[in-house]
């Protein structure tokens, strides 16, 4: 019996999405950026992105089917990213599930987005359980073991911004265009990291929990001195900054993978292996520091291809496709959550509300 074949839909932030995905076969992955539309507000604006996704899912699902040569009568299930995010995107992907599996009479099954991302090494290098993944994005950074499709221990994670965060500001702070993690590793090429020696944050703290915006206002206060000092910044300048805060976020992370390594081989593992997952994995310079490290502790490294490390529906396909073999689907009651962590034992890093904890 062949696997089922899978609709997946992605729209947690500006990434309008939908993926078909047999086992581990991507059959179509299809991505719609909104890079265009926040260009000139310095960052993603909830209610552009929102009516974004409205208007391109839909188009999104029409292309896959078109990609995989399928009609949505061949598909057995729909997954959805519906949590975390920004409520107003995500809420569109889930109506839009909603009225597919209704229509089509499929199950349908809600993905948790950072599950999307720690799972995509089991989809792209079929990585056995356990393994430790670093998920590291805009907006979220936690070290985790990974025991099962539903079952994640988080060691650690950054109590305050998270990297792809703050190389977004870094981004702005210098005028460097948006997204800022492209454009501040490709000006970091032509900088020299040892000029400036920006702080390593909580290195001299135990654990794994991390933290980035004190290394963003060190950042800040060198761009100031140097513009009272010259009357603006030159180009070897920007340069320079980035290649500084580059290598302090690279610094800062594989001191703290050291230490998420250790705890994970506590566990002995048949086979270890540290994966790292999201937007910011897509970093050379992060990803090289990250396999050195796995070089001298014995761990595999691996890292998804750059298109399966910013958000995409492959990944939320793979994962919905993980929990309904485990007997998972959902309801018309399926919510959109703006929060939702998953490790649910674990103390918030960031403290929680009415609408849950952060992360």
């Amino acid at each position: 019996m062949s696997a089922p074949l899978i609709l997946g839909l992605e729209s947690s932030c500006d990434d309008s999405a939908a993926a078909l995905l047999r086992g581990r076969v991507v059959l179509a992955s299809v991505v719609k950026g909104q890079a265009d539309l926040h260009a000139g507000f310095g960052g993603v604006v909830p209610e552009i992105a929102a009516r974004a996704h409205a208007e391109r899912l839909d188009l999104c699902v029409e292309e896959a089917l078109a990609e995989a040569g399928v009609t949505l009568r061949d598909v057995d299930a729909i997954a959805v990213t519906s949590g975390p995010g920004l409520i107003g995107g995500v809420l569109s992907g889930v109506m839009l599930a909603k009225g597919l599996a209704t229509g089509l009479g499929v199950p349908l099954v809600g993905v948790n987005h950072l599950a999307g991302h720690a799972l995509t090494p089991r989809l792209t290098d079929d990585l056995v359980y356990p393994y430790l993944v670093l998920l590291v994005s805009g907006g979220h950074c936690q070290f985790l073991i990974v025991r099962g499709a539903d079952d994640f221990t988080r060691l650690g994670g950054t109590i305050d911004d998270a990297p792809g965060e703050a190389f977004d500001k870094t981004a702005r702070l210098l005028g460097l265009p948006q997204p800022g993690g492209p454009s501040v590793e490709a000006t970091a090429r032509e900088g020299d990291e040892t000029r400036f020696r920006f702080p390593r944050p909580l290195l001299d703290r135990p654990g794994c929990d991390l933290s980035f915006s004190g290394l963003k206002t060190a950042l800040l206060r060198q761009r100031d001195q140097l513009i009272a000092e010259q009357g603006g910044l030159r180009r070897q300048d920007v340069a320079d900054l980035c290649a500084g805060f580059q290598a302090a976020v690279r610094d800062v992370l594989a001191l703290k993978a050291r230490r998420a390594i250790a705890v994970y081989l506590e566990e002995t593992p048949a086979n270890p292996a540290l994966a790292v997952a999201g937007g910011v994995a897509a970093n050379q310079t992060l990803r090289d520091a990250l396999e050195t490290v796995c070089a001298e502790t014995g761990l595999r490294f691996t890292a998804p291809p750059l298109r399966l490390c910013t958000d995409n529906a492959a990944m939320i396909a793979y994962a919905g496709g993980a929990l309904l073999a485990s007997g998972v689907t959902h309801d018309m009651t399926l919510s959109a959550r703006p929060r939702w962590p998953l490790d649910r034992l674990a103390t918030p890093l960031v403290g929680s509300g009415k609408k849950g904890a952060k992360a």
